[in-house]
């Protein structure tokens, strides 16, 4: 299948239910009925082109998404960064485990998620990440993810910084990534006794059998190579993401909350070296009003859109 934002595509990711086309300034200014056809479920529908951007929520045709400064800044920039959050995750149907209804056997994730939840009860911790694994299994990536996985091709330099833990990113086909906390289909062993506690490897066995899983060297539990409540990110994932941010010239945040340090300070710290910072996000954030553009869409939407402003597709 073709990405959505191919030249002479014609497939529009597309929400079950009323289609809201908003403006450069997220106001509704037009509503197009298309149902999905499966009930609440994203489906990939072939469209006219003059409704493709419609479809995505983002915009009236005709009305620019971005300003000509960003759009040029975009088309000269020789070292790209891109932050990702959950938001652009969400869009391929991944949970967020956030807010009311984010819960896990009446338990949050903020619970289960740490070093004393494993410790206290592994078995426990282990099933909600299996059930996890077995959420994300099927799932795919979303233009968004796609759109990104294009940028690197087009730039002397590009760094893909996300804090999520699906590895949708490398199946859109990115390469160059910083997964800030980790991978949920990666493991390691949390015995730091054993000598395969320091290194992680992919396991993608869905369902996980035994459960908890097991190190072959030692016997003891493996743990999800992700970073929990309380742990501190990995210092070398660390450097390199910093070190992408101060180098370039054009940074994109797309579908983060700006909420969560480390993560949310950097596109100040790359504005302060003088790149453009680009915020895309549905919602306003609290770095909104520090970008140099803030839009409000979703990525799958936006980032599509930029591509084809700025290079035609």
């Amino acid at each position: 299948m073709p990405p959505p934002f191919a030249r002479d595509g014609r497939m529009a990711y597309l929400l079950d239910g009323p289609i809201f086309a908003r403006g450069a300034h997220g106001k509704n200014v037009r509503e197009r009925h298309l149902p999905a056809r499966e009930k609440g479920a994203r489906t990939l529908l072939a469209l006219p082109r003059r409704f493709r951007f419609e479809a995505f929520g983002a915009r009236v045709t005709g009305t620019p998404m971005f300003s000509r400064r960003a759009i040029e800044a975009f088309r000269k920039a020789k070292s790209v960064a891109v932050l990702t959050g959950a938001g652009v995750s969400a869009e391929s149907g991944v949970p967020t485990f956030r807010g009311a209804g984010g819960l896990w056997r009446e338990r949050s994730a903020a619970s289960l998620a740490t070093p004393e939840a494993f410790r206290e009860n592994p078995r426990l911790v282990w099933e909600f990440y299996a059930h996890r694994r077995e959420t994300l299994a099927p799932l795919a990536p979303n233009p968004g993810h796609y759109a990104i996985a294009s940028m690197e091709d087009r730039f002397a330099r590009f760094t893909l910084i996300t804090q999520n833990i699906d590895n949708l990113h490398r199946v859109a086909g990115t390469r160059e990534i910083v997964e800030l906390h980790g991978s949920i289909w990666r493991v390691r062993c949390a015995n730091p006794s054993c000598g395969r506690a320091a290194r992680s490897w992919e396991n993608r066995d869905v369902p996980l059998d035994p459960l908890p899983p097991l190190c072959e060297a030692c016997g003891g539990f493996l743990r999800p190579d992700v970073v929990w409540f309380g742990e501190t990110l990995a210092p070398a994932r660390l450097r390199r993401a910093m070190a992408a941010v101060d180098d370039c010239d054009y940074l994109i945040a797309a579908g983060t909350s700006a909420v969560v340090q480390p993560a949310a300070s950097m596109p100040m710290a790359a504005a302060r070296g003088g790149a453009f910072t680009l915020e895309v996000n549905p919602e306003p954030t609290e770095i909104s009003p520090r970008v140099s553009e803030a839009v409000e869409a979703p990525s799958g939407a936006a980032l599509p859109r930029l591509l084809e402003e700025v290079f035609g597709g």
